[in-house]
C-alpha cells in the first residue's frame, strides 16, 4: 500500500509541476518561462521525485515506464494494474490541483490546458503520422535511459539525474510536435478536463508510449548482459524499483 500512495503522490507533482509550469509560466508576459522552462520543470519533478520516493516505489509515475520495466524483466507484474490505477489517479489529482488554481484568475478559461494533440492541436500543427512516430520513439528512449542508469554497472547514485535529464530532452525535442506526452496517465489527466478533443485523441497517447515501452522492454533486455538486475538507486530487499 505504501508504493501505491508513493506512486499517487510522486505522479500528482509530475502533473502539478509540468503541466503546471506549461500552464502557468510558460507564456507569461516579459517573464515566460517558454519550451525550455517547461522542459526543465518536467526534468525537475522526476529528479526530486526519484530520490523522495524511489526507494518506497521505484518512482515510476508513468503507466509506460511500468509496463516497460515489467517487460524488460525489472518489475513484478502483480504490481502493475495497481501501479497504473494509482498513477492515472495522482495525475488526475493533480490536474484537479492545477484546475483550482488557474480557476481563480479573472477572466477564466480553460484553453489547452498542456493537453496532447496533434493536427490542429499539436503545437506545431504536425500530423497524425509525426505524433505517432515521436511518441514511439520518444518513449523507447525514455525507457531505455532508465534501464540503462538502473543497471548495475552503472553509477549507482547518478540515476536519478540521467532520468530527469533525459525527460529534459525529450521534452525539448518533442513539445513542438504533441506537447510531449511519453506518459499516458499524464494525457489522461489534462484530456478529462478539456474534455473534447483531447478525449478524441487521446487513444495515441496511450497507444504509443506503451508501444515505445514494448520496444526498449525488449530490446534492453536483449543487449543487456546483466544477469540480476540493480533495480533502484539503493540495493532493496524486494527487488522490484525502478530507479
Amino acid at each position: 500500500m505504501k508504493k501505491i500512495i508513493a506512486e499517487f503522490i510522486g505522479t500528482m507533482w509530475l502533473v502539478l509541476g509540468g503541466c503546471g509550469s506549461a500552464v502557468l509560466a510558460s507564456s507569461f508576459p516579459e517573464l515566460g518561462i517558454g519550451f525550455l522552462g517547461v522542459s526543465l520543470a518536467f526534468g525537475l519533478t522526476v529528479l526530486t521525485m526519484v530520490y523522495a520516493i524511489g526507494h518506497i516505489s521505484g518512482c515510476h509515475l508513468n503507466p509506460a515506464v511500468s509496463i516497460g520495466l515489467w517487460i524488460g524483466g525489472r518489475f513484478d507484474k502483480k504490481d502493475l494494474l495497481p501501479y497504473i490505477l494509482s498513477q492515472v489517479l495522482g495525475a488526475i489529482a493533480g490536474a484537479g490541483i492545477l484546475y483550482s488554481i488557474i480557476s481563480g484568475k479573472s477572466g477564466f478559461e480553460i484553453g489547452g490546458f498542456a493537453a496532447n494533440g496533434f493536427g490542429d492541436h499539436s503545437p506545431g500543427n504536425y500530423s497524425i503520422k509525426a505524433a505517432l512516430i515521436t511518441e514511439v520513439v520518444m518513449t523507447f528512449m525514455f525507457l531505455l535511459i532508465i534501464l540503462g542508469a538502473t543497471h548495475s554497472k552503472a553509477p549507482k547514485k547518478l540515476a536519478g539525474i540521467a532520468i530527469g535529464l533525459g525527460l529534459t530532452l525529450i521534452h525539448l525535442i518533442s513539445i513542438p510536435v504533441t506537447n510531449t506526452s511519453v506518459n499516458p496517465a499524464r494525457s489522461t489527466s489534462q484530456a478529462l478536463f478539456v474534455q473534447d478533443w483531447a478525449l478524441e485523441q487521446l487513444w495515441l497517447f496511450w497507444l504509443a508510449p506503451i508501444a515505445g515501452a514494448i520496444l526498449a522492454g525488449v530490446v534492453y533486455k536483449y543487449i543487456s548482459s546483466e544477469d540480476k538486475a540493480f533495480i533502484n538507486m539503493e540495493n532493496t530487499k524486494n527487488g522490484r524499483k525502478a530507479y
